[in-house]
């Protein structure tokens, strides 16, 4: 297995592809979007993630990874596409299945093909009856597996070669070949499953984590009521030995734990039911957020008799990264935008611009707020000092 497509050049695609180019394969990076294809072929990136440039720019330049529009023949196709939801919160595979069909005719016998994106159960048995469909003399002679990604934005060079991955194949032998090519660069353990376990377990594990964002978010709208300090009261409880609640923030982000949830609920319904009150809460607290900013600034109105300069701390779905995908922080800005006649100020210090946003220094923001919204803990922020006169509504522990 020398040669290896990536189908999607994202948050994880590009990573993934740098990693493999560095450990020996000849990658090719595949995108929809001109402008990454040629980014990437210059060396440079077009996302935020710390030494990323390094590699890819290494990989470069040896000639080991390079970035096209259009798959061409290889060893082994990887899927790393997004997986959005639609309205009634059902998984859009809309992406996964074009990207499957955009290979059906490079696909050859003994070709490994592996899908990582998110995926809801059946997903990896659903594309195999599109090959075959397509390719019915391909049946039995090619492999095909489901390996989903389990790495934290900033930390996702380290966390691809040093975390643990569950390989599922629609057969043994499918998994075997995927677990050859992931043992080139995973140092972690390469857990065997088959497609449909493997498919869930990534569903499970954000599911779990957002079932206990929600708790800490739920906690903190109590203790809100209660007038009790949240950031505190979590810090004893867990010197609890069994107790580890986490912290609370604006909501949950990001392409991960804010949709993977609903891939479960929306296919077993009746038996969610924890799985969907949890992400309905942590939707909540964005909205109970920016209720308690419109709030703030209408008792500032009246007394003062004027409108205030509210900074809004913050875009990104988690600290210290620029990715914006189902930010609750972002939701938050555009509400108090949309339903106050404030002067809004919003502040993003890992991104340069936005379509949507005029963007403002940090420091210049909280220099000139009346009310100071934190909305993400980013690090930068944890620095700034703490100016008296100003109101500072903290929803992610900033000032804690």
């Amino acid at each position: 297995m020398k040669k290896v497509v990536f189908l999607g050049l994202g948050y994880i695609g590009l990573p993934t592809a740098a990693v493999a180019a560095g450990h020996g394969y000849e990658v090719i990076g595949v995108d929809v979007n001109p402008s990454v294809v040629e980014t990437i072929n210059q060396g440079k990136i077009h996302i935020v993630e710390p030494d990323l440039d390094k590699i890819v720019k290494d990989a470069v330049q040896k000639g080991n990874l390079r970035a096209v529009s259009k798959p061409e023949p290889a060893d082994a196709f990887f899927v790393v596409v997004p997986t959005p939801f639609k309205q009634n919160h059902r998984a859009d595979i809309t992406y996964v299945e074009a990207a499957t069909r955009s290979v059906l005719p490079y696909l050859q016998e003994g070709n490994l093909f592996v899908i990582e994106s998110t995926s809801p159960v059946y997903t990896t048995e659903r594309m195999a009856e599109v090959i075959y469909k397509e390719r019915p003399e391909l049946k039995g002679k090619i492999h095909i597996a489901y390996c989903p990604e389990r790495v934290l934005p900033g930390n996702t060079l380290y966390e691809l070669v040093h975390n643990d991955r569950v390989i599922g194949g629609i057969d043994p032998e499918s998994t075997e070949k995927a677990v050859e090519f992931y043992s080139a660069f995973v140092q972690g353990k390469l857990h065997r499953t088959n497609a449909r376990t493997a498919e869930m377990c990534k569903l499970t594990e954000n599911s779990s984590r957002d079932s206990q964002i929600a708790f800490a978010n739920e906690l903190s709208m109590i203790c809100d009521k209660a007038g009790i300090n949240v950031w505190e009261l979590i810090e004893l409880a867990n010197k609890h030995p069994r107790v580890n609640i986490l912290q609370p923030g604006c909501g949950v982000g990001g392409h991960c734990i804010a949709v993977d949830p609903w891939f479960i609920v929306s296919d077993y319904p009746e038996q969610a039911q924890l799985i969907k009150r949890a992400r309905e809460t942590n939707d909540y607290k964005a909205d109970w957020c920016a209720n308690k900013v419109l709030e703030t600034c209408q008792k500032f109105v009246e007394k003062n008799e004027r409108e205030p300069i509210v900074a809004c701390m913050g875009l990104a779905f988690k600290p210290n990264i620029d990715d914006l995908r189902e930010s609750p922080a972002k939701y938050i800005a555009s509400r108090i935008i949309s339903e106050s006649r404030a002067d809004v100020l919003i502040v993003e210090p890992n991104i340069s611009s936005h379509k949507s946003f005029h963007l403002t220094d940090y420091r210049e923001a909280y220099e000139k707020a009346d009310i100071v919204v934190w909305l993400v803990r980013h690090d930068v922020f944890v620095a700034l000092p703490r100016e008296e006169g100003k109101t500072e509504l903290d929803f992610c522990g900033v000032r804690r």
